[in-house]
């Protein structure tokens, strides 16, 4: 059984080129794809944060839309959160 989802993920902007901002984005979307089926990826771009995350006042904001079994968000959540890199990330089922 498989369910929708969306995540959202900021990275950091903080010292990083354009390069290092796109890697990041494709080994996440490689992430999902080994473990389901991506939709769609979305990528906003540089956006001024609402309040300051590390100190940071921009992030580089990618929406993924994906399918995939129901343990994995909670993957995808952990292992964002200790890639180095990444600010904030939500997933939620759509």
């Amino acid at each position: 059984m498989t369910n929708k989802y969306e995540a959202v993920l900021i990275f950091s902007v903080l010292n990083k080129d354009e390069a290092a901002i796109a890697a990041m984005v494709e080994k996440f979307k490689a992430l999902i794809e080994a473990n389901g089926t991506v939709e769609g990826v979305d990528e906003w771009g540089k956006r001024r944060l609402a309040y300051l995350i590390d100190d940071e006042t921009e992030g580089y904001y990618a929406i993924y839309t994906f399918e995939s079994a129901p343990e994995f968000p909670a993957e995808l959540e952990r292992v964002a959160k200790i890639t180095e890199g990444v600010l904030r990330v939500m997933t939620v089922r759509k």
